[in-house]
């Protein structure tokens, strides 16, 4: 992209400060930074950018009235596949109701599109290829992903595509019902270096994604291609104590003044006997081997106990998801723990179907029926909307569990 326009300083959007070695940079009509020098090899520049917060619950509630600027350029679908596309994406939504057992309907755009793009991330049958059909001249990408490449082989339709048709797809499918989406390249931040302190970003981290337009509040990124997250990583994220410092601006606000400082007080006090304690710790290690005896026995005291908290707050942590969770789902997912735990992880890009068929080389017949018949009947929930038998599921589960148990005591005995 540099090579062809050398001039483009590739930003974030709504850049707040920028560090470039010229005096002055220059900002196109679509708000694109633009440099008077041609970018070179080892040039080093900084970016600071405004990133929009994501609030789910505010984002539900975002009216449908776009600027008419946003409507012109961002609900463009081609004639000859707008209806298909659309009828097809309105019949996605419909199915909710089969396949999340949820009878409240999709009233908001932001929950539409992530069903829209959790659907093509997990539905089956468009599956990630590694060399999909070459289109024909006047074949259309989202219509062969959705419906079958016109150069598929006798007797098979083959559907899905690159990862980045994925974003595509969803992009054209949004704008068929009226939701303003458009398609951004970009990398994955890349692998982080711990000796220069630097994340190395390599081409193979790009990839394309989708943005949808929410009035007042921006464009917000969603990523339907298999094996990635639905919501790419945001800065709301890495704000370790955000939450514990919006409890306390709010509780200090309800507070008279003096109240507020005398509070702020003691938790100073508080965080100085803290440090105080760790000065104290740290110092047991420079007073010769009983020092640094007692420090050892100190520390595996402490990390006894907070190993002993951490397990005790996964686990009820892990009970809570479940416990919201779809009964179907949670059966599920506890089938993948079980699993997990003896060493048999599920693949992000792989299927149910194509995990259970996976574990056939690793496990007992018997193992594998029971495996097969949990996976089926959650694909068939997840997918078809077909009832589960709850109880017999669970007793499937159970047997597995003691299945596994009984033979891993034999294996230590021998």
């Amino acid at each position: 992209m540099l090579q062809q326009l050398p001039s483009l300083i590739p930003a974030m959007n709504k850049a707040k400060e920028i560090y470039f070695p010229t005096e002055e940079i220059a900002i196109d009509p679509d708000g694109n930074l633009r440099s008077p020098l041609e970018l070179r090899e080892g040039m080093t520049y900084t970016v600071i950018s405004q990133v929009p917060y994501r609030n789910r619950q505010q984002l539900q509630q975002t009216s449908t009235d776009y600027p008419p600027a946003i409507k012109k350029y961002y609900l463009q679908v081609p004639d000859q596949i707008q209806e298909q596309v659309r009828k097809k994406t309105e019949e996605i939504l419909a199915s909710v109701h089969q396949v999340a057992q949820n009878k409240k309907p999709l009233d908001s755009n932001y929950e539409k599109v992530l069903y829209l793009a959790q659907y093509l991330k997990q539905n089956p049958n468009y599956k990630l290829q590694q060399e999909p059909p070459f289109l024909r001249k006047h074949e259309d990408l989202v219509e062969a992903f959705l419906f079958g490449y016109q150069d598929s082989p006798p007797g098979k339709k083959i559907t899905g595509g690159y990862p980045d048709h994925f974003s595509t797809v969803l992009t054209m499918m949004l704008r068929s019902i009226g939701i303003p989406a458009r398609l951004v390249a970009g990398f994955n931040p890349g692998e982080f270096n711990p000796f220069t302190g630097l994340y190395v970003v390599k081409n193979t981290d790009a990839l394309a994604m989708t943005e949808v337009y929410f009035p007042k509040y921006g464009w917000f990124a969603f990523n339907p291609i298999p094996g990635m997250d639905l919501i790419p990583p945001s800065v709301e994220e890495n704000q370790t104590f955000s939450a514990l410092k919006a409890f306390w601006d709010w509780v200090a606000g309800w507070l008279p003044s003096p109240v507020a400082n005398g509070l702020q007080l003691i938790l100073g006090t508080l965080i100085l006997w803290l440090f105080q304690v760790i000065r104290w710790f740290f110092s047991l290690f420079t007073q010769g081997w009983l020092g640094i005896f007692s420090g050892l026995i100190i520390t595996t005291i402490m990390g006894f106990f907070g190993w002993l908290s951490w397990d005790i707050w996964r686990g009820w942590r892990y009970r809570r998801w479940l416990a919201k969770l779809p009964p179907e789902e949670s059966l599920y997912q506890q089938l993948l723990q079980v699993l997990a735990g003896i060493g048999y992880p599920k693949s992000p890009t792989q299927t149910p179907l194509e995990y259970a068929s996976w574990l056939h080389q690793y496990h007992p017949i018997s193992e594998c029926e029971v495996i097969d018949e949990i996976s089926q009947a959650y694909m068939g929930w997840r997918y078809g909307g077909k009832p589960v038998n709850l109880k017999q599921m669970r007793q499937l589960l159970i047997n597995l569990k003691s299945s596994r148990w009984k033979r891993l005591k034999r294996q230590k005995r021998l």
